[in-house]
């Protein structure tokens, strides 16, 4: 009895110890959570649940500030200063990390994707961690991907049921040369721009239209601005989940294990609810006076066939490992 009592004594000393210590591993910090996009997007819904997650899983010693819509500056902006330890962390498109690690182009190429799933097991699979590797040799830590959505042609002037529809078309796009030179096989005029100057740019016509999934394009109300949207779903977008690894460096082991999981939580909440989003999204553009149209199956197909030049001219440039992979996770989820 008496030896019993005593293994359950110290069997209590070492859970309390592993208690406090496990206490001591999580410091009082304040996170600041940049991103695009205004606080009634899904995006920011999934910000605000990994904030939600953040405080439960800390005993609210960490706290995550939002700062919505370009806040803390455009993407690049904050892209910079998250390499720079400035600001803590950040979640915005792929696009914005093509200056940092080239081969992120991957997932801006257009047309890869039929469905979500499909991008979902792409991007968490073994091509997104290595990516997310060479990321973090340049500063910038990836905890998970958020969804923004398949992205979609809203202009002034016409529908799109093709690819010549895009002829002579100004259009605003991501500061990146994938999206570029897509725009460009088409004929159109593509212009780059950054995300918080667009909805001036579209009402003073010095765009004739620009490309976003449908939750941007309710919550940023291009619908005041643009008549036409049509369902190009050209490119899938994410949204890595991204720390400073200035601050990263600086957090407890317990502390990164608690980031990481509260990341992932956040992240396959998230991903439900954009994409419900994105049909009900729709589905008030057309109520707020939207003219909608879906692009025919063999126009998609043609529209997929013309932009292959575009593949094969980035793909050129790009480290041969990570194509090889790319090459077989593309035949992989294309069956999913």
């Amino acid at each position: 009895m008496k030896s019993t009592l005593i293994r359950l004594t110290a069997m209590v000393s070492l859970l309390v110890a592993g208690g406090v210590a496990v206490a001591q591993d999580i410091q009082e910090r304040t996170i600041r959570f940049g991103h695009l996009n205004n606080p009634d997007h899904p995006t920011s819904t999934g910000v605000k649940k990994f904030a939600e997650i953040v405080a439960a899983k800390s005993g609210g010693k960490i706290t995550v500030k939002e700062y919505p819509s370009s806040q803390l500056g455009n993407e690049l902006q904050q892209q910079s200063a998250l390499q720079g330890g400035v600001q803590e962390m950040l979640t915005a498109s792929t696009t914005s990390l093509t200056g940092i690690v080239k081969e992120f182009g991957l997932f801006d190429f257009p047309f890869l994707f039929s469905n979500a799933k499909q991008a979902d097991a792409m991007v968490d699979g073994p091509l997104g961690k290595m990516l997310s590797a060479k990321l973090a040799e340049k500063g910038v830590v990836v905890l998970g991907f958020f969804d923004l959505g398949f992205r979609n042609v809203t202009n002034s002037k016409r529908p799109i049921t093709k690819g010549e529809d895009l002829d002579g078309l100004k259009l605003r796009v991501i500061p990146n040369p994938v999206f570029l030179e897509t725009f460009k096989t088409f004929k159109a005029n593509p212009l780059p721009m950054p995300f918080a100057e667009l909805y001036n740019a579209l009402e003073s016509k010095a765009v004739d239209g620009q490309e976003n999934p449908y939750s941007v394009i309710l919550s940023s109300k291009f619908y005041e601005v643009n008549k036409y949207v049509s369902g190009t779903n050209h490119v899938y977008a994410t949204n890595p989940i991204q720390v400073s690894k200035k601050f990263w460096d600086k957090l407890t082991p317990v502390e990164h294990k608690l980031l990481q999981e509260a990341a992932i939580e956040a992240q396959n909440y998230q991903r439900g609810v954009s994409r419900e989003a994105a049909g009900k999204a729709l589905t008030e553009l057309k109520a707020k006076g939207m003219v909608y149209n879906d692009v025919a199956p063999a126009e998609m197909d043609r529209m997929r066939a013309a932009v292959k030049p575009v593949h094969d001219k980035f793909a050129a440039s790009y480290e041969p490992a990570v194509m090889t992979l790319f090459k077989s996770e593309l035949e992989r989820v294309s069956k999913l």
